[in-house]
């Protein structure tokens, strides 16, 4: 099965229709707003959109994917979308710990930070990641991807959320023996609880440094002796400025940058981000509802993260930045004219409910995916957040190693 999503039709080629759908659709997600000021929570839940939107321009114009950074880096050699990430985990770090600074004053006390994506350390935290890593692999996206990747007209992302639905559904089957034989009795470690604010974020920006420096040393190893792409020249006036925004994608640093920068924002007034309690929220209560799950999940609920406890109402913070998420996304790529679509084919439909299913289980297993258990959870501080990322790129890196055999097999 092929990993990254070759379309087997032409798209149909861009129209000019699409920016003007682009300011419609921006019209509309502003009068939503105005309704939303009048419901219960009203500010916050504008709050959430507001971030929602923004979160889903800069995906869906910078190509934001840890699958997609990680398969430049590991399989094409192009460092530039893996550093971006590093850049985001530095810059949330830094600014969640002055965040938190002001919730818990003396972190060696033992009191968490509310709702922080703080979890459970353990070898069940390790095959979530692994799943998860897969779940990439096959379907060519992670779960926030897919989101952004629907308003581009993506024939694999509608199959690879209904795979997601499926694997949560599969996760809160395998919860309660998986949380007795591990996750009940494992460490739940926030490094600053340890080595004090100053000391943990001198050691994962330390950490990060260092993982960017030992990243770009590879590639100007690997370049050496190469000749260099000439350097794009920057717009000259507002108006060549404008058009740039919309054609091709954004920097690499830049969508780092900002990635950093509204996760920080995001928790100033509501949960740090995720992309997954909603989901995983209805399709618990679909099902519950059913007698198809276990009424009781053991400890599931006590643990922050991506909660997915059915909620009475879906206006929650959460929803509202998902909707945001895909309404920007939505904007970007009609804006870009990079609106799509072609009809899925039964391989698009394989892909994406197999590839979902693993990314579902991965998530509800790990409490998140990663915007909520790598990047909130990183940010915060979390030493599950780095036992996480490290089992997605191990994942990772074997399918792609497997990738380049097949072919060299193939080859010879």
């Amino acid at each position: 099965m092929s990993v990254v999503e070759i379309p087997t039709q032409s798209p149909p080629a861009p129209t000019a229709w699409q920016p003007w759908a682009a300011a419609a659709l921006l019209v509309l997600l502003g009068w939503f707003s105005t309704q939303l000021q009048t419901w219960t929570g009203g500010r916050t839940l504008v709050f959430a959109l507001s971030i929602g939107m923004a979160l889903g321009v800069v995906l869906q114009r910078t190509r934001f994917c840890f699958y997609c950074h990680a398969r430049d880096w590991l399989q094409r050699g192009d460092p530039r979308g893996i550093l971006a990430i590093v850049l985001a985990w530095a810059v949330g770090v830094a600014g969640m710990t002055v965040v938190q600074g002001s919730w818990v004053a003396h972190p060696q006390a033992g009191q968490l930070p509310p709702e922080m994506h703080i979890g459970p350390v353990s070898w069940v935290l390790v095959l979530a990641g692994l799943a998860f890593g897969a779940g990439m692999a096959v379907s060519g996206s992670r779960i926030s991807a897919h989101w952004y990747r629907l308003a581009e007209g993506s024939a694999v992302a509608p199959f690879a959320l209904i795979g997601t639905g499926l694997g949560f559904a599969l996760g809160f089957h395998s919860w309660n023996p998986l949380y007795s034989a591990a996750v009940a009795d494992a460490p739940v470690v926030w490094l600053p609880r340890y080595l004090g604010y100053g000391g943990a974020l001198a050691v994962q920006l330390g950490a990060l440094g260092l993982s960017a420096a030992w990243i770009w040393h590879r590639h100007l190893q690997r370049q050496a002796g190469k000749p260099r792409a000439s350097a794009a020249s920057a717009p000259q006036d507002l108006r060549s400025l404008w058009q740039s925004l919309w054609t091709g994608r954004w920097n690499y640093a830049l969508g780092g940058l900002l990635v950093g920068l509204i996760s920080v924002a995001a928790i100033v007034r509501m949960r740090p981000l995720g992309v997954t309690a909603t989901l995983g929220s209805q399709v618990r209560g679909a099902l519950q509802q059913h007698g198809w799950v276990p009424a009781r999940l053991d400890g599931l609920d006590g643990f922050a993260g991506c909660a997915t406890l059915p909620q009475e109402s879906w206006a929650t913070p959460n929803a509202l930045v998902l909707v945001g998420l895909i309404g920007g996304a939505f904007v970007a790529a009609l804006a870009s004219r990079q609106f799509a679509p072609r009809l899925p084919t039964a391989r698009d439909a394989l892909r994406g409910i197999a590839g979902g299913t693993l990314l579902g289980w991965g998530a509800m297993t790990g409490l998140g995916c990663t915007i909520g258990t790598l990047l909130s959870g990183g940010m915060a501080g979390a030493l599950s957040a780095w036992v996480f990322g490290a089992a997605m790129l191990a994942a990772l890196w074997l399918v792609f190693r497997w990738q380049d055999w097949l072919a060299a097999r193939r080859a010879a």
